[in-house]
């Protein structure tokens, strides 16, 4: 889905006949302006710009990524009051939830230092190439967009086959060494069945601190390593602190609390 008709489906959702209360003011010229209710980051200038090209209005907002504080002006609009206010909860439902995960994002890559932050697919169905992109606006990175990028090796692949190596022997049958493999392993043995087939990465997944330090040092120069599930705010920095060559987490998009935020008409 691109940006154009993610915009016209998420009005059409919420005004499939209209707006029949701000029907009487069409035509009205009004400004308004987009506010902060809290601290963050922004991310909605990209989305503002697409509405802006499909309803009669104009925008000037803050750029994305720009840092925030309660009360602060977003963005002003200008234009017919219909439209203004027909996209109202709209825009402000999807710019509030962007700017939730690029703060938050921000808030892991801050504490992670030179070790990079990515994403999960743990994501909003048909929101996701909006919400990754709120990722990248908070520092962060994307991991894959789609189950079609990369082959991934997670728990009930393993089980289907009969065990990573089974899995791993399936997908190189089926398309030879042309497709980037990642697996999932969850303890020690297991990493040292993957790092046997020579897959590219090896997720590490769940595990406690001594147990990553081990892994990591097992893994070290053989294959490129990710440590995910369980990564919080709390113990972020200690992980990053072993030196894995990425640390995904999927609740920068799963548990990011939009940032709350108003629209206020201030001339009519």
């Amino acid at each position: 889905m691109n940006l154009r008709e993610f915009v016209l489906r998420a009005i059409e959702e919420d005004a499939p006949f209209g707006d029949i209360t701000s029907e009487v003011f069409k035509g009205i010229k009004i400004k308004a302006v987009i506010l902060a209710k809290g601290d963050g980051v922004f991310c909605g200038d990209r989305v503002l710009r697409e509405f802006e090209r499909v309803f009669d209005f104009s925008v000037k907002s803050v750029p994305d990524g720009f840092g925030f504080k309660y009360g602060d002006v977003l963005a002003e609009i200008k234009g017919d009051a219909y439209d203004i206010l027909l996209c109202e909860r709209t825009v402000l439902n999807i710019i509030s939830k962007l700017s939730g995960i690029a703060t938050l994002t921000k808030r892991f890559v801050d504490l992670a230092g030179d070790v990079p932050i990515y994403d999960t697919r743990k994501t909003t169905p048909l929101m996701r190439f909006l919400e990754k992109y709120a990722v990248r606006v908070g520092g962060g990175y994307n991991h894959r967009l789609t189950l079609s990028e990369i082959a991934m090796v997670k728990d009930n692949h393993k089980r289907i086959a009969g065990g990573i190596k089974k899995a791993i022997g399936m997908i190189r049958e089926r398309f030879g060494r042309h497709v980037y493999i990642e697996v999932e392993v969850e303890n020690l043995e297991e990493l040292k069945e993957a790092l046997e087939c020579g897959v590219d990465w090896v997720l590490l997944d769940n595990m406690d601190i001594e147990t990553l330090r081990e892994a990591i040092n097992m893994a070290k120069g053989k294959v490129k390593v990710e440590v995910s599930g369980g990564v919080s705010l709390e113990n972020v920095k200690e992980i990053a602190s072993l030196k894995p060559d990425r640390i995904s987490v999927g609740a920068i998009t799963k548990a990011a609390k939009p940032i709350d935020m108003s629209l206020e008409v201030v001339e009519w």
